[in-house]
């Protein structure tokens, strides 16, 4: 089961990737980080997308109306696209209350979304944080 360091390089490893980071939602800060950071400052990406997560999981309208059964969030993943990339945050799931997620960087022309998206998930559920 792949760690924090070897998920990153994996991510990095999809096409057009740009940049990976692993942040805690609650704090704002990188748990581990490879490639660029969008604007060029990884704890400010961190920080500036842990803000995004937090809204998003704590919004009771996102929320599905099953939301926490099962153990399941309510809220798998994030798209946000701009003119040049596409950035993806795909929350873990863990047996305890996990407050991470993975941030993936895309280049807009040469990534594949759906590819990056579906291969993040499996980063995610794999990922061993510890």
């Amino acid at each position: 089961m792949p760690g924090i360091d070897e998920s990153l390089l994996e991510a990095m490893r999809l096409p057009g990737a740009r940049g990976a980071l692993v942040v805690d939602w609650i704090s704002g800060l990188a748990l581990g980080a490879v490639g660029e950071a969008p604007g060029g400052d990884v704890e400010a990406t961190a920080a500036e997308t842990a803000e995004l997560a937090r809204m998003a999981m704590e919004s009771g309208a996102l929320a599905p109306a099953h939301a926490g059964q099962g153990g399941e969030p309510p809220v798998e993943d994030l798209i946000l696209t701009t003119a040049d990339a596409f950035h993806l945050l795909r929350f873990v799931v863990t047996t305890f209350d996990s407050t991470v997620f993975l941030f993936l960087s895309l280049d807009r022309a040469d990534g594949n979304l759906a590819l990056a998206r579906i291969r993040l998930a499996e980063m995610a559920d794999r990922m061993v944080l510890g």
